[in-house]
């Protein structure tokens, strides 16, 4: 099992930029794409972008805005988020699974994929 912990989440106005970090201990080597999903009140969780090691993928609202980043010595994967709008407000979350592989319809479920806990994202003036 991997423990995933987000951070980087706050309060940026539109057009500002964001970074957010999710760290992952435990079986590391077991998993391997790696992505965020957000939440927005309401709404149901969406893939937003995901690295492995074969792909990156990213939901068309966000290409050319967010990019997606890892660490291997720190185990961290990164989100950078750039030209943000008010529609991009929600939880995001930091999950990964064994999948080779990632896709639009990427989403790791029990008992093999993890997530974390989720770091408020909130854009506005």
């Amino acid at each position: 099992q991997v423990h995933l912990v987000e951070s980087g989440g706050g309060l940026v106005q539109p057009g500002g930029s964001l970074r957010l970090s999710c760290v992952a201990s435990g079986s590391t080597s077991d998993y391997d794409a790696i992505g965020w999903f957000r939440q927005a009140p309401g709404e149901v969780r969406e893939g937003v972008i995901c690295i492995s090691s074969s792909n990156t993928y990213y939901k068309d609202s966000v290409k050319g805005r967010f990019t997606i980043s890892k660490d291997n010595a720190k185990n961290t994967v990164y989100l950078q988020m750039s030209a943000l709008k008010p529609e991009d407000t929600a939880v995001y979350y930091c999950a990964t699974d064994s999948s080779p592989r990632c896709s639009r319809g990427w989403f790791p479920g029990t008992p093999f994929g993890s997530w974390g806990q989720g770091t408020q994202v909130t854009v506005s003036s």
